[in-house]
């Protein structure tokens, strides 16, 4: 399947689409070919691995400089179809700073880079590359928290499912959250260790606004990080309670059907002993049949009453 790769540029009416590229554009590539990486190599003159290294789903959040040029590795959520079994996944996204231009590359469509092309981010110029990183960071550690809220809401649904449960269909749905939080403190946790050298490197200059935008992408990570992490103790805390539920709503129809079976036996008996060939009381009488109906409902109405007591009903 042939890669697709999008040319933008920032003008005074907004982001625009372009044919060819040009300095200060921004170029997104989405699961290139080897002959799409090769051209934009051979273009940018920029190392092979910054173009491969982000189409592995398992590549860690990192930076690294190489022949004049920035590889930025940014793991960003995303939500996956509505017939997915795990409804949240993470994705590593390349950005590469080379020769006033921005690459950005991905295996898959990344939620964060449909928020810039779709115009929900405002005020960015892909001209400002050090401010275009920075909101690359903050909208990312924003959606985290973004989705980590749906997951939250999600749990919430599946767990008024739970109640009345006595399948095991809810408490997979609720391992699939507990999976996706996981992809999601792993991911934070290594963009927080990516976001700190990419301080540390001072690769790249950033002024006072910049500053606070950086400042910003800081708290909203370890925000994120937090919430993230009291929603894994609360969901496992969750799936272990529930599972006794299950359990014990098992128990519960399970000694009702006992009981309704033993009830359902003591006429079952009745019928049984007064259908034998042999001399039985009433035998001869005209009313022996309403005599032994009535016998069997005050065996039975004895059964009930005993049940009942034991709160078996």
């Amino acid at each position: 399947m042939r890669g697709i790769i999008s040319i933008y540029r920032t003008t005074e009416e907004g982001l625009g689409e372009k044919d060819s590229y040009e300095s200060g554009c921004w170029i997104h590539v989405v699961n290139p070919d080897q002959k799409e990486i090769a051209e934009l190599v051979s273009w940018f003159n920029i190392p092979p691995d910054f173009l491969t290294d982000p189409l592995d789903v398992d590549e860690r959040a990192r930076v690294e400089r190489e022949e004049g040029s920035t590889l930025i590795l940014l793991r960003t959520p995303r939500r996956e179809g509505a017939e997915a079994d795990i409804p949240f996944t993470t994705l590593p996204l390349g950005i590469i700073l080379t020769h006033n231009i921005i690459i950005t590359v991905s295996v898959l469509d990344v939620d964060v880079i449909g928020e810039f092309i779709s115009g929900r981010v405002k005020n960015f110029s892909t001209e400002n590359r050090t401010r275009f990183v920075l909101l690359l960071f903050i909208r990312t550690a924003l959606m985290f928290l973004r989705y980590l809220k749906d997951i939250n809401r999600m749990s919430g649904n599946v767990e008024r499912e739970l109640h009345k449960a006595l399948k095991n269909e809810q408490l997979i749905k609720l391992l699939n959250l507990e999976k996706s939080l996981v992809f999601f403190i792993t991911s934070l946790r290594s963009n927080a260790l990516m976001v700190e050298k990419f301080n540390s490197m001072g690769w790249i200059e950033m002024d006072e606004e910049d500053r606070d935008i950086f400042d910003e992408v800081v708290i909203e990570n370890k925000q994120a990080i937090e919430m993230a992490n009291i929603y894994s103790s609360i969901l496992s805390g969750m799936m272990d309670a529930f599972a006794s539920v299950i359990s014990n709503n098992l128990n519960v129809v399970m000694k009702l059907l006992t009981t309704v079976t033993i009830i359902l036996m003591i006429p079952t008996l009745v019928a049984s002993i007064y259908g034998m060939n042999v001399d039985l009381p009433f035998q001869h009488s005209p009313f022996a049949f309403w005599i032994t109906m009535g016998i069997t409902a005050v065996l039975s109405i004895i059964g009930i009453g005993i049940f009942w007591r034991k709160e078996f009903f």
